[in-house]
């Protein structure tokens, strides 16, 4: 119990420190509490806005977008290191349509391109190299995605992976869930791979941050 009062307001407080941002993202993160979806929430969205910002980041691709709201904090990014592209990705039609919606409420419809598709596939079609590449689909792919990752991402460039602590789950010696072990793998896969150098940050759900040397 007093754990989780911790990690509650462990979680409040890094919220709280987060500048103030447009209504229209208030609006998202009050939906996402309503109909319990998963969003990265503000303190991760700010961290992901923020390293854009440091990395001059023009090209980013997100492998899993939801319904904009993460890809609101990196089309803000982009509008202010002076233009470029976001891909907002998603399987789901209804979800394009909710993001479209929100993101030209926020006037950043310019410079996000929206694509109902397989994430992995479409990165792989997709023209780079990428500034930042953020990485939010289906746990089970996270390790098939690091190839494609690597490619398409340039050097120097940023990649950024969403639940890497997956609730815990991943301390858990018993936990064998395909989901679990998939974080683990890639985990493994990333830290040990010469080519990354990676961090992973305990906020939230975990954020891994790599930079490709």
């Amino acid at each position: 119990m007093a754990e989780k009062l911790m990690s509650e307001r462990l979680r409040e407080y890094l919220n709280g420190l987060v500048p103030p941002r447009p209504p229209e993202m208030k609006v998202m993160e009050a939906h996402a509490r309503e109909t319990d979806f998963p969003i990265i929430g503000p303190a991760c969205g700010y961290l992901c806005y923020q390293i854009a910002r440091m990395i001059r980041a023009k090209r980013i691709f997100e492998l899993g977008s939801g319904f904009g709201y993460s890809t609101a904090w990196f089309a803000r990014a982009v509008k202010e290191n002076g233009g470029g592209e976001v891909h907002h990705v998603v399987w789901d039609e209804g979800l394009s349509r909710q993001a479209r919606n929100h993101l030209r409420k926020m006037g950043l419809e310019d410079v996000v391109r929206y694509h109902v598709s397989e994430a992995i596939w479409k990165l792989r079609e997709t023209p780079g190299p990428f500034d930042l590449i953020f990485n939010d689909i289906d746990k089970t792919g996270y390790p098939e995605s690091l190839a494609v990752i690597r490619e398409k991402l340039k050097t120097g460039g940023v990649l950024i992976m969403d639940n890497m602590l997956w609730s815990g789950r991943v301390f858990d010696d018993k936990d064998r869930d395909p989901e679990t072990e998939a974080i683990r793998e890639s985990t493994r896969l990333m830290v040990e791979d010469p080519a990354w150098l990676t961090t992973v940050i305990p906020i939230r759900d975990g954020l891994m941050v790599a930079y490709k040397s």
